[in-house]
């Protein structure tokens, strides 16, 4: 395992390409692991997944290799989805020692606040939006279509919608780092939030689902996600403000250890 560099240690090029390529190891080996998991409980999984479809549909399959590679694939991102806090672990170790040791906490505690809205998102995904978005598509117009639902196709759509909301609910810690790194402003988000707005549908709109029934779902939510990004920067962009004005008061007092 790579030793976690500490704020100010001196290192060579190479050592930190050594350190990266590490990182990069034990993230794959985490997906390598996180699919294994997940191959072994494929049975569940793919049961899970299809829980979202109406119970008169049911799913096809062409071809002789197709039901194997599906499963594949659906495992592959489900061992992702498992790596995820390993790999958010392994590239805050990598950028730890940019940051401060106060910094560092913070950093630290957002990794973690991203985990949890990384599982929001799924969860949003899987009991409010598929169930409604897959209702409306798989009826829509069936006196006119014999609706057959193609394994592969399906599998796809709901587990790539599923990873790409989840990953959408990352909105707050995006906006939040921006605003800690300095690269925006609060008074400056709440200027231009109609381009966020934008911004947002946008975003909403690139997400696999795109009928109007799972857009209107993804949009609403993150939507109040972005608004709620904005005013927590106002007042943590207050309280990191307050933080520094002290440490600097202390430094200049020389009280600072």
């Amino acid at each position: 395992m790579p030793r976690r560099l500490a704020h100010g240690d001196r290192v060579t090029l190479v050592e930190h390409l050594d350190e990266l390529r590490t990182r990069l190891i034990i993230g794959l080996i985490a997906v390598g692991v996180g699919f294994a998991i997940a191959f072994a409980f494929q049975d569940e999984i793919l049961r899970w997944l299809k829980e979202p479809l109406p119970d008169d549909r049911r799913l096809i399959t062409f071809g002789v290799t197709e039901p194997f590679f599906t499963s594949v694939k659906v495992s592959f991102y489900a061992g992702i989805a498992l790596a995820l806090p390993v790999i958010l672990w392994q590239v805050w170790s990598f950028l730890a020692p940019a940051f401060e040791e106060h910094a560092q906490r913070i950093v630290a505690t957002f990794v973690a606040i991203a985990t949890a809205l990384f599982a929001g998102g799924i969860a949003f995904a899987y009991f409010v939006v598929f169930p409604k978005a897959l209702g409306f598509l798989t009826t829509y117009n069936e006196e006119f279509f014999e609706i057959e639902i193609r394994a592969s196709y399906y599998y796809s759509f709901v587990t790539l919608g599923i990873l790409g909301l989840g990953l959408v609910f990352e909105l707050p810690i995006f906006v939040l780092a921006l605003v800690r790194l300095g690269v925006v402003t609060s008074d400056w988000l709440r200027r231009n939030r109609r381009i966020g707005y934008v911004i947002v549908v946008f975003v909403a709109i690139l997400l696999p689902t795109v009928d109007p029934v799972s857009l209107a779902f993804e949009t609403i939510p993150l939507l109040l996600l972005f608004e709620a990004s904005i005013w927590a920067a106002v007042l943590l962009e207050r309280r990191w403000a307050e933080k520094i004005a002290e440490r600097r008061d202390a430094y200049f007092a020389g009280t600072e250890p």
